[in-house]
């Protein structure tokens, strides 16, 4: 193993370890070499300049064929002869010219660039087509003003633009017809119902005039209409695609291969979706760790960020858990994997960030509702709009033309996005800062929350208690003190061994060490018996409320050790900002008044209320709500679930018990409170973009439809408007993600 080691530190991959299989497909040239194309991820790419040094990096390596960026999906494409280089020397190659790239394989991304391409083919033939019905249109309407062109004439030039709109409509019209097809077939009417129908109708009717050599034909006008709908759907889809892909590249980090090591010490190089609990993964330098696991061999930095949002590195030890998708930073790693790649916890994250762009919130649940009466109201205002032009005496032909054009304009399409594209965009910024979003609802209810509340123990405090003032310790007592501590899990024993550690002291456990229940750990020695544990039980004159464990060496001197358990870096800040902000801020706890009170006064919190029981806890909860205050609780504790449920709105950090997450509306990853007062910023500013999306959806059908029904609006204009306000209300979700949010109650 330690050979393993060895080799993994000198180069990212042993040399005996077996080649990954290809991350595309291959294309083999009888007369040259093999070529491999390959997609990588990289997601510090942000401007042109980006493309060129990531372009111009790769294209200097030997072996490269072609390397294309694409800046909105921060990817990159690269053709390369496989015996001249591998995954591995690309993403090197990357990092070394300081660009964070990884390993890409088919996620959801590749779906959506698929259907963006089907789109982007299907708006070329729209386009292409329409442009030429157009100039044979031009020449039409030339003729007709003139009165220079005969019947005849005219008569061939709009067969020549059926000739080319009716093949062109069949195909690009596809993804509309396809879906209104299934929703027929469903016995339900979608938005692309009325789309459909207004297409046909236009061609229909244009063929239907063509027969008869009138010169009233709509050709231009249906294929126009049909290039301007793909062109509305391709950029709505691009852009909540654009909305979602802060979380969705971060998940693309995830390793793909790993190394095995087998018992024999061989490595192999594998799937990472074939490892198991039990087996050992040999993690190079610079690589990411593949499986969720505990650290066997070897010390390393680990860059977690991609789970906890925050940039400083953590050091990684045997018997260190570590998870799948960060990168282990400065030594080889030998990894004993607990969890398959659908238990990892960046699994969860993902089931997670799925289960909230999902979930329906009450807004959502609105806007579905009113898409769902819309639809149908399209088709009862399309038939009212036709049978009253026919009723004022005007003709068939006039008639439908309006109809087409309200079936067109009153599709539902910027209501049914309003919310969606905020909530997408939302848990998307959120996520970037290390929170998980695990329920739409659970938004909307932050955006109503005017008091917060916090536990104590494992939430405004880390949960690790240290040495209150180490100093005061001798090296020698702390030695001793930390080798019968080595026997414990218990905190405050854990907390000794950890500041010897840190002194540089070598921790040898003690042998023999008996554990007296509810009182401590005590050794014999060949010098006599060393006890660590409670002050009375290790026979001092000490207060038990200054000092909260005691050593006593073999000749019954006695050394007090006081600890405490430290506030979270940023507590102070993150309460003061919620006061700044309007917020009433509260701490209920269990724990003793001096403990509570110390932590609430250095946390700059005045309402405060100890040995708190989890019935009073949600008494409490239930006052506030009497009194007309929203709150959201903040907890990590088993004891905490019920009050997680009771409140208005709850968090809960990524260390909290596994009931206490599942209660809990949202989890912020990472140690520090930031994410309470980033969480409250981003629900308040969805719910202003909801409203606003609203009202944008509102104001187009209000302005358009009566419009339509007049006749003032032809179908070209009428695919315009709506693809705009479909555009319109994505883009104002888009905003959420850079703008600068202000944090008000």
């Amino acid at each position: 193993m330690a050979e393993a080691l060895r080799r993994a530190d000198a180069h990212p991959v042993a040399a005996d370890i077996v080649a990954p299989a290809t991350s595309g497909p291959a294309a083999i040239n009888d007369n040259g070499p093999v070529i491999e194309h390959v997609t990588l991820a990289v997601s510090d790419m942000h401007c042109g300049a980006c493309i060129q040094s990531v372009e111009g990096t790769l294209g200097k390596l030997p072996g490269v064929v072609s390397a294309r960026a694409n800046l909105a999906a921060r990817r990159v494409s690269i053709a390369h002869e496989i015996d001249k280089l591998n995954i591995e020397d690309l993403i090197g190659a990357l990092t070394k010219a300081g660009h964070e790239a990884a390993e890409l394989s088919a996620t959801p991304d590749a779906e959506a660039a698929a259907r963006d391409g089907d789109l982007l083919k299907r708006l070329g033939v729209a386009g292409f087509a329409a442009m030429n019905v157009m100039l044979l249109s031009v020449s039409v309407w030339a003729g007709a003003a003139s009165g220079d062109m005969e019947d005849s004439i005219q008569s061939m030039f709009h067969w020549l633009s059926a000739l080319i709109a009716l093949p062109a409509i069949a195909y690009s019209g596809q993804p509309f017809f396809k879906s209104a097809a299934g929703a027929l077939r469903g016995g339900r009417l979608n938005m692309d119902v009325p789309i459909s129908l207004g297409v046909l109708l236009a061609t229909a009717m244009s063929l239907f005039q063509t027969m008869r050599g009138s010169h009233q034909v709509y050709f231009d006008a249906a294929i126009t209409l049909l290039a301007f709908l793909l062109i509305g759907r391709l950029l709505d889809q691009q852009m909540r695609t654009k909305a979602a892909g802060a979380a969705a590249n971060l998940l693309g980090f995830r390793a793909y291969f790993a190394s095995r090591v087998h018992d024999d010490g061989r490595v192999e190089r594998i799937a990472a979706k074939n490892l198991g609990p039990g087996m050992r993964v040999l993690t190079a330098t610079g690589e990411r760790i593949a499986a969720d696991g505990v650290v066997r061999e070897g010390a390393s930095d680990i860059d977690d960020s991609l789970l906890t949002g925050e940039t400083a590195t953590k050091t990684a030890t045997p018997g260190t858990r570590v998870y799948a998708g960060t990168l282990n930073l400065t030594g080889p790693l030998v990894i004993e994997a607990t969890a398959t790649e659908e238990g990892s916890l960046i699994a969860e994250i993902s089931r997670l960030m799925d289960a909230a762009e999902q979930n329906r919130g009450r807004y959502m649940r609105l806007a579905d509702r009113a898409a769902r009466i819309y639809a149908p109201a399209v088709h009862v205002l399309g038939l009212s709009t036709f049978a009253g032009w026919l009723l004022a005496g005007y003709g068939w032909e006039p008639a439908l033309t309006a109809a087409i054009a309200v079936l067109i304009i009153t599709c539902p399409c910027a209501l049914a996005l309003a919310v969606p594209a905020v909530q997408v965009a939302a848990s998307s910024r959120l996520f970037a800062r290390g929170i998980i979003l695990k329920a739409a609802d659970g938004l909307e209810r932050m955006s109503e929350v005017d008091t917060v509340v916090f536990d104590k123990t494992g939430t405004l405090t880390t949960g690790e208690p240290r040495l209150s003032d180490p100093t005061t310790i001798p090296d020698d007592v702390l030695s001793s003190a930390a080798s019968l501590a080595s026997a414990s899990r218990h905190p405050y024993s854990r907390a000794i061994v950890a500041e010897a550690i840190m002194r540089g002291q070598s921790v040898e456990p003690a042998a023999n060490v008996r554990e007296v229940p509810g009182c401590g750990l005590s050794v014999t020695t060949a010098q006599g018996e060393e006890r660590l544990g409670s002050a009375d039980w290790c026979g001092a004159g000490v207060n038990a409320s200054t000092s909260s464990i005691c050593y006593r060496d073999a000749q019954g001197r006695v050394t007090a050790f006081s600890l405490r358990d430290a506030l979270r870096e940023d507590a102070a800040s993150v309460v003061a900002r919620l006061t700044a902000g309007g917020f009433a801020v509260e701490l209920l706890s269990g724990d003793r008044p001096q403990a509570v009170a110390e932590a609430a006064r250095a946390a700059g919190i005045a309402a405060w209320r100890d040995s708190q029981r989890p019935d009073q806890k949600i008494e409490r909860l239930e006052k506030l709500k009497a009194a007309g205050r929203r709150v959201l609780m903040i907890g990590d504790g088993i004891n905490d679930a019920p009050a997680l449920a009771a409140a208005h709105a709850s968090m809960s950090p990524a260390s909290a018990a596994d009931i206490s997450q599942t209660t809990a509306d949202a989890i912020m990853q990472g140690k520090t409170l930031s994410g309470v007062a980033d969480a409250l910023a981003v629900a308040k500013a969805a719910h202003k973009m909801a409203l606003q999306n609203f009202g944008i959806a509102i104001a187009y059908n209000v302005i358009f439809v009566p419009l339509a029904m007049a006749g003032l609006v032809t179908p070209l204009i009428a695919a315009v408007a709506m693809s705009v306000s479909s555009i319109t209300v994505t883009a104002n979700a888009v905003r959420l993600k850079a703008m600068r949010l202000e944090l008000k109650a």
